[in-house]
């Protein structure tokens, strides 16, 4: 997927957007703004298969091979999972995509690679993964959208940290979001669960992400923070279909002996 250059950010949302962190918190939604995209839940199979088609398509201009093979997962399906998908309001065409998973039934994915240090035992975690958007312009509006869909999200799920593994350079653009290393700093850990490639291992926490993107005077306070996105829907919706997916999941792989 194309690359944000935090610099480039400043730029394309008025720097207006940066408060004094004293005024920040006192502040409601100044606006509605409306977006050339909508982002949802997915909700049926249509859609999820929107997901994994937008998914292909960013994940091959890095990891072609990778992407070439890409599919519905089990994880797209499993409790306490959701895949949002981002859908252009021209066509219905997919824009942008990410999976969230919270750790309220099963660890998340990461664990699988490393062990999370004690600080994060014990709280509610949610982590985003297989993010992929559009190229060009349209695609770093989308990847803003779900970041902050991701965000509104967590809150809705009372999630304490929002955990991510980025391989370099995305990871500056985490960093530009104010995520922190769960590990030593700048430090890249070998995933097994993605095939050895090595990550950054970071975590923001929900409750003051507020104060701390108004301390910082960060450029997306307002977008994030101050404006309301009726385009971002992330109304509860029934996944009884994923129930479905991950029974024809299981018996493909019966079939084929996996």
């Amino acid at each position: 997927m194309d690359r944000i250059n935090p610099s480039v950010l400043v730029s394309e949302f008025d720097r207006e957007h940066a408060v004094s962190p004293e005024i920040a918190e006192t502040l409601p939604l100044r606006k509605t703004e409306r977006l050339p995209f909508t982002i949802r839940i997915v909700a049926d199979d249509e859609s999820l298969q929107k997901a994994v088609t937008m998914r292909q398509m960013a994940y091959s201009r890095h990891l072609p091979e990778f992407a070439s093979k890409m599919t519905v997962e089990k994880g797209d399906c499993e409790p306490g999972t959701v895949v949002l998908l981002a859908q252009s309001k021209l066509d219905g065409g997919p824009l942008g995509t990410m999976r969230i998973q919270t750790n309220e039934f099963a660890p998340l994915a990461v664990e699988q690679s490393v062990q999370l240090p004690d600080w994060l035992q014990g709280t509610r975690m949610a982590e985003a993964t297989r993010l992929g958007v559009a190229g060009g312009m349209i695609g770093r509006m989308v990847k803003i959208g779900l970041c902050k869909a991701l965000f509104m999200y967590c809150q809705q799920q009372q999630v304490d940290w929002m955990v991510i593994t980025a391989r370099s350079p995305l990871d500056r653009e985490y960093e530009a979001m104010l995520f922190g290393d769960v590990f030593g700093e700048n430090e890249f850990l070998p995933m097994s669960h993605v095939g050895g490639l090595p990550h950054r291992v970071m975590a923001k926490p929900v409750a003051v992400a507020r104060e701390r993107w108004a301390e910082v005077r960060h450029p997306l306070f307002q977008f994030v923070f101050q404006t309301h996105h009726p385009d971002i829907d992330l109304s509860p919706v029934d996944l009884s279909f994923a129930r479905e997916t991950v029974g024809w999941l299981q018996a493909s792989q019966i079939v084929h002996g996996r």
